[in-house]
């Protein structure tokens, strides 16, 4: 294997940990264990950290090394904002060049969602949830829009695994919601209709998470955990 791909692996393994739940904020990642684990040297961990770093899902803190960025409510906030706005943009402009079978996609994975409703699995509904709205916004034909959308969903995964751990509620009216943007687009609503649905929908999570009182109510950070894994699936 090597070093650029050992890296690869090593970045996709942390990131899965992270988006999991098992690195909860504030875990210590000690790379010579997760090196071991994974069969390779640091120095492509290293990298790999690094580039979780840039991407603000890790930290690094003195005396302490790198862990598992603590949750910031303020910070969950700004990039649900922001989310919403170019989110809603991409989807807009993504309407007209969504045929019959990308929709009837969209409309399956909703039902997914709504048949997980009764016992809801926050992690796979929020997993199933980004990938309706991927099926909207992918085909946007802006490729700087659509990559702030990718930008904010990556952070997003990194700040949080499910929103709907802490609102489980709102994945009702979130299907809902989708069913309302679905119907805009099957109609031909006007761009700035759409849009601002889709903004809608995102900011509704946002306001329903603050309400809550966002993570203080049950957040629990991990921060005397130390990352060193047991069975990672190797890749060398």
């Amino acid at each position: 294997m090597s070093a650029v791909s050992k890296s690869e692996t090593a970045y996709r393994w942390i990131r899965e940990q992270i988006e999991a739940g098992v690195f909860g904020p504030g875990y210590r990642l000690v790379l010579g264990p997760i090196a071991d684990g994974l069969d390779m040297s640091v120095v492509p961990v290293r990298e790999a950290v690094r580039r979780l770093e840039a991407e603000g899902r890790v930290e690094f803190e003195r005396n302490v090394g790198a862990r598992v960025a603590i949750i910031d409510d303020a910070e969950y906030a700004h990039t649900m904002q922001t989310l919403g706005i170019v989110e809603g943009a991409a989807t807009a402009l993504s309407a007209p060049l969504l045929g019959r079978g990308a929709l009837e996609r969209a409309a399956a994975v909703n039902e997914q969602l709504r048949a997980m409703l009764d016992e809801l699995n926050p992690h796979a509904f929020t997993l199933l949830n980004r990938q309706f709205h991927a099926v909207l916004f992918e085909p946007c034909p802006n490729p700087e829009l659509l990559d702030l959308v990718h930008r904010c969903w990556a952070r997003m995964s990194g700040l949080r695994d499910s929103t709907f751990t802490f609102i489980p509620q709102r994945a009702h009216e979130s299907v809902a919601e989708h069913d309302e943007i679905l119907a805009l687009i099957v109609g031909g609503a006007q761009p700035l209709d759409l849009e601002l649905a889709a903004r809608r929908h995102r900011h509704a999570t946002l306001r329903a998470y603050q309400a809550r009182g966002g993570s203080a109510a049950d957040s629990r950070p991990h921060a005397g955990g130390t990352a060193g894994p047991a069975q990672p699936r190797s890749h060398a």
